[in-house]
């Protein structure tokens, strides 16, 4: 049987600039002349990556999200790219400074993160800003997202895929929060679990975009 080609796939995002190009200081001139295959929207087509934090900087929701980091959870890097997705204000990382990036997608570089050693560090710096911190786990006396009134501003946090949240956390927790399911697993994907959270969060007090 003759083998059958495979055709190249296009490559990602847009070509050089046609034409004359744009005014602008966000706009790169690397990208403009070379074309710009970042996974980014088009409204951040060509734009320097420092011109399109500071936008985002303007807009960002103020909602943090928090990771326990003890066993080096490969979920971080999905978790850090589902908080660039819905905005949020800064990403917390707890436990180990290093964190397998490969899930973020390179969108690291557009969300700011912060390391804190311990879950202590991190309520410090969350009791200094008066923001509450909603522990996400199906532990006993947790209540449900689904009806459960969440902070405009707050710190969502998440434990490691297995063992969930240690003690501390919850103890260090203003309210515990599960998810609703209703099969038969005991827990679901620690990133898909944050994704849901942030959505709930999204659902309850963002400004929605109009559809095109």
């Amino acid at each position: 049987m003759p083998e059958i080609e495979e055709s190249p796939q296009p490559a990602p995002g847009v070509g050089p600039w046609p034409g004359e190009w744009p005014d602008g200081a966000h706009y790169d001139p690397e990208l403009l002349a070379n074309g710009d295959t970042r996974n980014v929207i088009d409204r951040y087509r060509y734009w320097t990556m420092e011109a399109i934090v500071a936008d985002l900087d303007r807009r960002r929701h103020p909602f943090h999200v928090a990771i326990e980091n003890w066993q080096h959870d490969l979920n971080i890097g999905s978790i850090v790219r589902s908080a660039n997705a819905f905005l949020a204000d800064t990403v917390h990382i707890v436990g180990r400074r290093r964190w397998n990036k490969r899930g973020a997608m390179v969108t690291d570089r557009y969300q700011h993160v912060l390391h804190h050693d311990t879950i202590d560090d991190l309520v410090a710096w969350a009791r200094e800003r008066a923001l509450p911190i909603i522990a996400i786990d199906n532990v006993p006396g947790s209540v449900l997202i689904e009806t459960f009134a969440l902070p405009r501003e707050c710190v969502l946090l998440f434990g490691q895929e297995g063992p969930g949240l240690t003690d501390a956390a919850i103890e260090a927790s203003d309210a515990v929060v599960e998810i609703a399911q209703f099969g038969s697993t005991r827990s679901i994907n620690a990133s898909a679990a944050a994704a849901i959270a942030m959505h709930a969060w999204v659902t309850q007090h963002a400004t929605l975009p109009l559809a095109e």
